[in-house]
């Protein structure tokens, strides 16, 4: 098959002069060094685990997070965001006043 691949000029200089190391045309190389690259085995993408920030003192009082928290904490922020408070947000805000 032909195709048009465009090179690095470094890169095809080194790869010239390889071949030519070799006693094999430039063909040769660049297809031994293409089926090698794909027999390798294809690395499965990895789970990364996400590092939660930490607040406190382990020896501190633990927090107890629960759903409702979150859920809680996570809709404060939404409204903060586009400008607006929940209303239980707003009750927290008159209670502490």
């Amino acid at each position: 098959m032909r195709t048009t691949v465009m090179f690095d000029a470094a890169l095809m200089r080194h790869a010239k002069a390889r071949s030519a190391e070799r006693g094999e045309s430039l063909k040769a190389l660049l297809s031994r060094a293409l089926a090698s690259e794909l027999a390798l085995p294809q690395a499965a993408p990895g789970r990364i685990r996400a590092r939660l920030p930490l607040f406190g003192a382990a020896s501190g009082p633990a927090v107890a997070v629960t759903h409702a928290n979150l859920e809680q904490a996570l809709a404060d922020a939404d409204a903060e965001g586009i400008g607006l408070r929940s209303q239980q947000s707003i009750g927290r805000a008159r209670a502490r006043r």
